[in-house]
C-alpha cells in the first residue's frame, strides 16, 4: 500500500521525489504518510517545526511579515464591514442541511449576488472527518455550482487521492464565501462576514475531526486574525474546539510547485490529527 501511494505521488507530481522512511526509523509510522520529500539541492532546507498538540494553541498569533518569502496580500476593494445581525445569525444556526443550502442559494446579503450565476454551498460527505475550506468560487465553480472543479480542484483531488481520500467519501469541501468575487479577486471583509454564519453552520453540521484551511483568506476566516501562510503552516490551531491545519491553496501550488512538498507535510499533520482523534 505504501509503494502504491508513493507511485501515485510521483505520477501526480504532488511533490518533488518521495521516498519511504527507513522502516527501522524510530519515527516511521504506518499512517499512510510515512514518506518524506527528497528535496532538490537548490539551497538550504528550512527546518520542519515540531508538531504541536491542538490543545497547545487556540488562536493564531499575529506574525511579523517574513522577508520576501510570500507575496503581500492582494489589494481588495474597500467595503463597509457587514453589520452584525444577531437575528439572521440565530436563524441560520437552526437550519438543517436542505434549508441551509437553500438559504445560501437565495442569499442577497452582500453585493456578490449581483454578478454570480449561482451560489456554491459546498459538496461532499456531510459526516466527514475531513473538512477543507477554500477562499471562494472561481469562474468554473460559478458555472457548475460546485467548489474546486477547475485546475486547482484537479490538484486538490490528486492530493486527496494520495491520502486515500475522495470528495464524496469522508471529505466535505466548502468556501469562506459562497459567491464568486468579480475577476476572481480576494473576497472583501464584508463579504466574508456575510457568509460567516453559513460556514459556521456547515462546520457545526459536519462536525469534522480536522479543518484544513486552503490559503490565507480561508485561514483568516477560521482563525479570525491576519496571518501569513509561511508563519502558521505546520502547526495546528483550533476553531470551536476543532483542530485547524493551514496550508497553501491549490491554485498557489500550481504557480509555485516547489511548495507542494510543504503542502504534503501539512496534510500529513492533518492525517495524524484525524488518526489521534480516532484513538480517543
Amino acid at each position: 500500500m505504501r509503494a502504491l501511494r508513493v507511485a501515485l505521488l510521483r505520477e501526480l507530481r504532488i511533490g518533488p521525489l518521495w521516498r519511504l522512511r527507513d522502516a527501522d526509523s524510530a519515527d516511521a509510522v504506518d499512517d499512510g504518510c510515512a514518506v518524506e520529500v527528497e528535496r532538490e539541492a537548490t539551497g538550504p532546507v528550512e527546518a520542519e517545526a515540531a508538531p504541536l498538540s491542538p490543545r497547545q494553541i487556540e488562536r493564531a498569533p499575529t506574525p511579523s511579515p517574513p522577508g520576501g518569502v510570500e507575496p503581500p496580500p492582494a489589494q481588495t476593494r474597500r467595503e463597509p464591514i457587514a453589520e452584525n445581525d444577531p437575528e439572521r445569525d440565530a436563524r441560520i444556526h437552526l437550519l438543517d442541511w436542505e434549508a441551509l443550502e437553500a438559504e445560501i442559494r437565495d442569499c442577497r446579503n452582500c453585493r456578490l449576488h449581483e454578478q454570480r450565476r449561482q451560489a456554491v454551498p459546498g459538496i461532499g460527505d456531510r459526516e466527514a472527518s475531513w473538512m477543507f475550506i477554500g477562499e471562494g468560487p472561481g469562474s468554473e465553480e460559478d458555472r457548475r455550482g460546485e467548489p474546486f472543479v477547475g485546475p486547482a480542484g484537479k490538484l486538490l483531488d490528486a492530493m486527496l487521492a494520495a491520502l486515500s481520500l475522495e470528495r464524496a467519501k469522508d471529505v466535505y469541501i466548502a468556501n469562506a464565501v459562497k459567491c464568486r468575487p468579480p475577476m476572481n479577486r480576494t473576497p472583501a471583509t464584508n463579504e466574508v462576514e456575510s457568509c460567516r454564519p453559513f460556514l459556521r453552520r456547515q462546520i457545526e453540521l459536519v462536525r469534522p475531526k480536522v479543518l484544513v484551511a486552503l490559503g490565507r483568506p480561508a485561514a483568516q476566516t477560521l482563525l479570525e486574525t491576519e496571518v501569513r501562510i509561511n508563519a502558521v503552516r505546520g502547526k495546528p490551531f483550533t476553531y470551536e474546539g476543532i483542530p485547524v491545519v493551514v496550508t497553501y491553496h491549490p491554485a498557489y501550488l500550481l504557480r509555485n510547485p516547489s511548495d507542494k512538498g510543504k503542502a504534503w507535510e501539512d496534510l500529513c499533520l492533518a492525517r495524524r490529527i484525524v488518526s489521534e482523534h480516532g484513538n480517543h
